[in-house]
């Protein structure tokens, strides 16, 4: 039996449910001290000065550090993504505010004491003076020529700039049967991982080394932006990832906390610890965008052009990646539909609101929720069936690898059979009937479809997004394996696959394979966790490290046993002559005669029970096509959301009655592990339909700062949530295996959007907005019924 496609339980499962994981926090060093930072409550000012007098009386105070002398001792984040490298414009980003705060929530002072109470008391006596500056906390509004601007060198407020895709689009809406535009707007939202980010900063002031613990997703790329920011060499950092309790893209690098806290520990000589709040953690937001769309469609619901002016609100510059998710909302236009003619325009905007953090979808879940509801406003305005129109459109199986005309390179799929799983689980022509007899008694039942095409594993040239990544295999005397990759996981258990995969090719049980991740003083120089890279390049990678090494332990094998190496297989942890189970010899025998008899029966290998190798899936390339496009993903998972509402028109509140997903990502290496991936998708798009959402004054100040007021679905607001997999293989990985970290947000949230429209269909109302709580909903009711 191969441990390749079962559910292994979570290597770490039991340490977790009993209470034994160890968390950022639950590292203790001695003479440790805490920091608390001060933050601007004013959304854009000039810094007049900063009094620290009474908080460096304050009891337990160590330090209190201002932007300003900060600046003397660390220069400017490294970005993740330069902006200007990608045409844009860039900004310079530090720890701590030095002459002007562009958010309300920026840090502009730290202090450090004894323990976390002392620490945040003192930092509310810190006195900070502003002399305010005009404010905009609309893209729409930033765009204007007599807007304020954040940045005194730039000329406006626009990040970048930027067309996307081929074809005539002015020729096809000509000649089209059907031609609809509408404004869209996305809210913003935040990721909300179980664990806000911490920091644990030990600065050696003999050896002049710095080792960090931390909640992160890159620790390869955070030692190097430390060592930038803060002049040392990379050689004297260790970076050590704790175990993560949910990241989503918050905990990527480029916090400006993260220069911070280890600069606080380098001033002070002393471990300091950073543990983020849940008002702080709120701040980082995604998903804010304004889709102005034209789509043209002929009668038979073949769209035949899309057109979509995209407004994206950024708020203020950060070194985080946050700020190039809307590019790929562009480029993921027109998803898995053959759609020959695609103009997208990009404004990515800076704004007074804090700045978009990275978030799961990347901003393709943007364009997905966009390109589902132009699927849905064409049949609309056809008469035709949802699930039709969606048929027409489809990329047919027989046409992959299919570029699409942003340019992505479509590996593989079958988007018509994914659809058809889902309407079968719905039992789709039963429930239009059902939905019918509803109607007639008073009630609106809506059923809302969405497909999803979620490109995974990019390769970003010239930036720290690699669509590589390395393993080292390491076997020692007694046949236990040690698993050294770059990649890291944010909690969804991509070890314990590696850990699968590792069982399978190197032929030894599962129990005696350990993984270590995000450590990097350990672990091969690798890229860490992103865009559903986990599996595809730490398992590809894995996967022929642990080849290497069994071919040596088959030679070996082989001799001791006398035989020719083609002869023998290794399985279960022992070395057998192939078709002779008796005659064998137990794995450890071999390893330790690989490193004890080197120059006898091994002498025919090179005595290291070790092997570091590199996965470089195929289907990507950086060298423009005719029309200045490149390929930076390799594989595409695929899903088609299908939800189930019934919508009280009286009070707006819209009751999740049922929710299929059937989802294809390629060969699944460990069920369980998939399905945990897509359940935590699906609710996280299912809240950003229906009531997440990040809340501002009008002088930029966050309201929604916790859970009382940013809604997350909780158990009791959800229906089951079905699951029906397909596969189709990929041919540019591995195993055939795709991404499944990143799919499952914005297809949830097009599918509950459109089932509500569908629900409201007699009172003509349309969709324009998420989320869509329930004054929202009344609201599209009253507006509908007053035309």
């Amino acid at each position: 039996m191969t441990a390749i496609g079962t559910s292994v339980r979570k290597a770490d499962g039991e340490v977790l449910l009993t209470g034994r994981g160890r968390f950022v926090d639950d590292y203790v060093l001695p003479g440790m001290m805490h920091a608390a930072i001060v933050r601007s409550d004013v959304a854009h000012a000039r810094i007049t000065g900063i009094d620290t007098s009474e908080a460096e009386r304050a009891p337990g105070v160590e330090l209190v550090l201002t932007g300003e002398r900060a600046a003397r001792h660390s220069g400017p984040i490294p970005h993740f993504i330069d902006p200007a490298a990608r045409g844009g414009r860039r900004a310079e980003v530090r720890c701590l505010a030095v002459d002007k705060v562009v958010h309300a929530g920026q840090a502009v002072a730290a202090v450090v004491a004894r323990t976390r109470r002392e620490a945040e008391a003192a930092a509310g006596l810190v006195r900070v003076g502003y002399e305010r500056l005009p404010h905009v906390l609309d893209a729409d509004a930033a765009l204007r020529p007599d807007a304020p601007r954040l940045y005194d060198d730039w000329p406006d407020n626009v990040i970048l700039h930027n067309h996307y895709g081929t074809g005539d689009v002015d020729a096809a809406l000509e000649t089209a049967d059907l031609v609809v535009t509408e404004t869209i707007r996305i809210g913003r939202t935040t990721t909300a991982p179980m664990e806000p980010r911490g920091y644990l900063a030990s600065w050696d002031r003999f050896d002049e080394s710095l080792t960090v613990h931390g909640s992160v997703q890159n620790p390869h790329q955070l030692r190097w932006m430390l060592a930038r920011s803060l002049g040392l060499d990379e050689t004297r950092i260790r970076v050590v990832t704790a175990r993560v309790g949910g990241s989503f893209g918050l905990k990527m690098q480029g916090h400006p906390e993260e220069t911070l806290i280890c600069l606080l520990s380098r001033l002070t000589g002393a471990p300091v610890k950073w543990i983020e709040d849940r008002r702080e953690c709120f701040l980082s937001g995604a998903r804010e965008q304004v889709h102005r769309v034209t789509v043209g469609a002929m009668r038979d619901g073949r769209i035949v052009a899309v057109r979509d002016r995209i407004v994206a609100n950024a708020g203020a510059v950060t070194a985080q990646p946050g700020w190039a998710m809307p590019n790929m909302s562009a480029t993921t236009l027109a998803s898995g539909y053959l759609v020959p003619n695609v103009e997208a325009e990009l404004h990515v905007v800076a704004t007074n609101k804090p700045p978009l953090n990275a978030a799961r979808g990347f901003g393709k879940d943007g364009a997905h929720f966009v390109m589902e509801r132009v699927v849905d406003l064409v049949a609309r305005g056809l008469g035709a069936d949802p699930a039709r129109v969606r048929r027409v459109n489809f990329v047919p199986p027989d046409r992959f690898p299919f570029r699409t005309a942003t340019g992505l390179n479509i590996d593989s799929g079958d988007f018509p059979g994914l659809l058809d799983k889902a309407l079968k689980a719905l039992d789709y022509d039963a429930l239009r009937d059902r939905q019918r007899e509803l109607r007639s008694l008073g009630r609106h039942l809506g059923i809302g479809l969405a497909f999803e095409l979620t490109p995974e594993s990019a390769d970003g040239p010239g930036t720290f997004v690699s669509g590589f990544d390395v393993t080292t295999v390491r076997m020692n005397m007694s046949g236990g394996v040690t698993v050294l990759t770059g990649v890291t996981s944010p909690g969804g258990g991509n070890d314990t696959a590696i850990a699968q995969i590792v069982c399978d090719e190197l032929g030894v049980p599962l129990s005696w394979i350990q993984v270590v991740q995000g450590d990097t003083d350990r672990c091969p120089s690798g890229f860490g966790n992103f865009s559903g890279r986990g599996m595809v390049v730490g398992g590809g990678s894995a996967a022929l490290a642990a080849r290497d090494v069994r071919a040596k332990i088959a030679t070996v094998g082989a001799r001791m046993l006398g035989v020719s190496s083609d002869e023998v297989e290794v399985t279960g942890g022992v070395v057998r002559v192939s078709g002779e189970p008796d005659r064998s010899v137990p794995v450890p025998d071999v390893a330790a005669a690989v490193l004890t008899r080197a120059f006898a029966v091994a002498s025919e290998v090179e005595p290291v029970l070790e092997a570091t190798r590199a996965f470089k899936p195929g289907n990507i390339n950086h060298v423009p096509d005719e029309r200045g496009r490149i390929q930076p993903y390799p594989t595409y998972s695929n899903c088609l959301h299908a939800a189930v509402v019934e919508v009280d028109a009286d009070t707006g509140l819209t009751e999740l009655v049922d929710f299929v997903m059937a989802h294809d990502c390629g060969v699944v290496i460990n069920p369980a592990l998939v399905e945990g991936q897509a359940h935590g998708a699906i609710v996280m798009g299912l809240g950003a339909a229906l009531t997440e959402e990040l809340v501002y004054d009008d002088e930029g100040r966050l309201l929604s700062d916790r859970f009382k007021s940013y809604l997350l679905p909780r158990a009791g607001d959800l229906p089951k949530v079905r699951l029906e997999h397909q596969v189709t293989p990929s041919p540019f990985t591995m195993y055939g295996n795709k991404g499944a970290g990143e799919a499952g947000v914005g297809g949830a949230q097009a599918a509950v959007a459109n089932a509500i429209e569908d629900a409201l269909a007699p009172f003509g109302v349309t969709v324009t907005q998420v989320p869509l709580p329930a004054p929202v909903v009344l609201d599209l009711i009253e507006r509908a019924r007053s035309k």
